[in-house]
């Protein structure tokens, strides 16, 4: 996705009080070279663009980078904000919050084939399960990067990424206050995933909205700007 899908939640946040800012996911904003395919190294491309004592708001796949920013520089992230998260994206034997390793890795194979295809398969994927799902497909789209007939490297280092991290064994060294909103019905990181970083990390709320799906940011605008306003100024306990 584009720094754009950010705007509608950016427009039921206002401005007053604090800057928003949206910066582009490693290889998504023009430039021909990425970050390594790793999420460290994707954390520590966009660790230059994170003011110190900021409150990093990631989704999805930003989610697990927010993460991993919040583990590897602290000194950069006074909260965490995250919608539709996991530390794990893929199934284990151990873990069944997730898609299965064969579905991931046929989009990562299609992907090449048929990109602007096979991002389309994924973006409705995001909308299954929400009330707004009509409405959503048209956005999530409007805020894709542009497609051509020929794949994105650093879409399918995103892919990547999704497909390999697993941040269970290290959410104990994340101390800064956390608050999760996820979608009940999410088809892409199902709600299990949320409850189980929401008993992982030591300062951690969950918000589960009903009939949503992966992408509450644009489904659910003015309840995620109220949580997150809520968050920013202290309300309600951490945190």
């Amino acid at each position: 996705m584009s720094p754009s899908v950010w705007q509608p939640l950016a427009a039921a946040l206002g401005t007053d009080g604090f800057e928003i800012c949206a910066p582009a996911l490693p290889g998504h904003g023009g430039e021909v070279r990425a970050a390594a395919p790793t999420l460290a190294a994707w954390a520590d491309a966009l660790a230059s663009s994170v003011p110190s004592g900021a409150a990093v708001v990631g989704w999805s796949l930003g989610a697990l980078l927010a993460l991993e920013l919040a583990r590897a520089c602290p000194e950069r992230v006074k909260r965490l904000i995250l919608l539709g998260a996991t530390p794990r994206f893929v199934t284990a034997t151990d873990w069944p919050h997730g898609l299965d390793a064969a579905v991931v890795n046929s989009f990562s194979d299609e992907y090449i084939k048929q990109p602007a295809q096979t991002l389309r398969r994924f973006l409705a994927l995001q909308t299954l399960g929400d009330a707004s799902r009509r409405r959503l497909l048209p956005q999530l789209e409007a805020a894709a990067i542009a497609h051509s007939e020929c794949p994105l490297p650093a879409l399918a280092d995103g892919l990547k990424i999704l497909a390999e991290s697993d941040l269970r064994g290290r959410l104990a060294e994340i101390g800064q206050p956390v608050r999760l909103i996820h979608g009940e019905d999410d088809a892409l990181m199902p709600v299990g995933a949320a409850h189980g970083l929401a008993a992982a990390l030591p300062q951690a709320r969950l918000t589960v909205y009903e009939r949503c799906g992966h992408a509450p940011l644009l489904s659910r605008p003015n309840d995620c700007a109220a949580e997150i306003r809520a968050c920013l100024d202290g309300q309600n306990g951490e945190p």
